[in-house]
């Protein structure tokens, strides 16, 4: 079976593309090559990397890309995962069958760090049964 390549979209790819990222990677396995990226690059946020670090899945590996990077990869899946990457997101050629879901951003709150980790944790299972759903019903 040839590997489904799916691309993540994000503003900054610096939080919920790069926690969709890695549970894409942990419920598709050897099924999916994931990509993710943004329409500008922010680096990867240290909380997300804790929150996933939590679960068991590391994301301390990952960069921050930005979409021109990957114009020359076929995807078969697009998925973006804020509403202001879905409106701004530049002209970007593919056939991929394209998903949006906006996930709360945990790293616009302001607040002590506990209730900041609280929301960021509410993200991550947020976006942990997003995905777990989406390869179940679209990678099999």
């Amino acid at each position: 079976m040839e590997k489904k390549n799916i691309l993540i979209l994000c503003t900054g790819n610096s939080c919920r593309s790069q926690i969709a990222e890695g549970w894409m990677r942990h419920f598709g396995k050897e099924k999916v090559n994931v990509y993710s990226a943004g329409i500008e690059t922010h680096g990867v946020n240290p909380r997300a990397i804790q929150i996933m670090k939590e679960a068991g899945i590391n994301i301390s590996n990952h960069t921050s890309n930005h979409i021109d990077e990957y114009k020359d990869i076929q995807f078969d899946f697009m998925i973006t995962v804020c509403d202001h990457a879905k409106e701004n997101c530049p002209y970007f050629p593919s056939q991929a069958k394209r998903f949006h879901h906006n996930f709360s951003d945990p790293s616009k709150l302001k607040g002590t760090e506990i209730e900041i980790m609280a929301a960021f944790a509410k993200t991550r299972n947020e976006i942990r049964d997003y995905c777990e759903r989406f390869i179940k019903e679209e990678i099999g």
